[in-house]
């Protein structure tokens, strides 16, 4: 039981997408860290993020997983009214796979390695050498997410753009494996375990990582509106040092990373989609995923500075600009810190 502040609230309900870095808040359910900090929590599987952005708006979610810019996108105001939310931990770096169908891999030569560039200009080529073919279609999982932005940066590799050279479109990401198989798309950006699921089954091909593109960049938070954060100080503390206690067990074994794989393998988390996965793939090349250890999880409003950038851009285009005290306020590490005790 934990020394600290009992927390306001006994029972927590905090959403996830089923994808790898929602580990840390399986982790802590099943290990019993949330236990030890007087929570019990129920994590809700969530299909989509403007399902999990409207639910934790509404009050219907605690708090969730996120992609790192979504709060920062609410607090803005972007595609639907503002809702102030903060980001007081991060929970994962880098992720992100691009892959495209196994068919376009053969046709445009594009590939693998170590210069995410050279599969983007294999792919521009091809477009340039057969006009009248059919956009490829490419799907990400949100506007505003790391995914969109990877996905456009690779593309102008290449020489490419979206509307002009190919169709973007935003899917689920549990969709994503589905519609490659079924025709329905030609490549998607997305987290794992959806991207080596696609390699493994045969049906689409890792052609760059964000990894590359963008290395160490955030790519999960956890997400809390400020209003939560004020009226349940307490509670968010012991939700912050459950995560802490996951991040360390995590880090000490490979058999805690072995276990966690099994825990993600349950039905009500990501069941069969990584069944294909022999152990928790954290650091592997190439999409070197970050799950655990150091600093991960203190907020770094620096770190942001790829995904502000992007921000800006769409912000732009609206006749808007970002807000740079927004920014700082919905990254800040105070509520990490106060938790810690740093």
């Amino acid at each position: 039981m934990s020394s600290a502040a009992t927390p306001e609230l006994a029972h927590l309900t905090l959403g996830f997408i089923p994808l790898v870095d929602a580990v840390l808040l399986i982790v802590a359910r099943e290990q019993g860290f949330f236990a030890e900090q007087d929570l019990e929590v129920t994590l809700s599987r969530e299909n989509a993020w403007s399902t999990l952005r409207d639910k934790v708006a509404a009050g219907l979610l605690d708090g969730a997983h996120m992609l790192a810019p979504l709060p920062l996108a609410m607090s803005l105001g972007m595609e639907r009214a503002p809702c102030d939310t903060l980001a007081p931990a991060t929970l994962s770096h880098n992720g992100n796979a691009l892959v495209l169908s196994s068919r376009l891999c053969e046709q445009s030569g594009a590939a693998l390695g170590d210069d995410p560039a050279e599969s983007a200009r294999a792919l521009g080529e091809w477009r340039a050498r057969h006009p009248d073919a059919a956009r490829p279609r490419l799907a990400m999982v949100y506007p505003f997410s790391c995914q969109h932005f990877l996905l456009r940066e690779w593309l102008a590799l290449g020489g490419l753009a979206a509307g002009r050279d190919v169709d973007l479109i935003a899917l689920p990401p549990p969709r994503m494996v589905a519609a490659l198989r079924e025709g329905q798309i030609d490549g998607f950006c997305v987290g794992e375990p959806w991207g080596s699921l696609a390699e493994h089954e045969g049906v689409g091909r890792l052609v760059a990582s964000g990894a590359q593109l963008w290395p160490d960049h955030p790519e999960k938070v956890l997400g809390v509106t400020r209003s939560w954060a004020r009226r349940y100080p307490a509670t968010l503390g012991a939700l912050l040092r459950a995560l802490k206690s996951a991040s360390d067990w995590l880090a000490e074994t490979p058999e805690h990373r072995r276990q966690a794989r099994d825990w993600l393998a349950l039905p009500p988390y990501l069941d069969r989609s990584v069944s294909h996965l022999d152990s928790l793939p954290a650091g592997q090349a190439p999409i070197c995923q970050r799950l655990y250890g150091g600093d991960l999880l203190r907020p770094d409003v620096e770190a942001m500075g790829r995904i502000a950038e992007a921000l800006q851009r769409q912000l732009r285009d609206k006749g808007r600009s970002l807000d740079i005290r927004t920014l700082h306020e919905c990254h800040a590490p105070v509520h990490f810190d106060a938790a810690l005790h740093q």
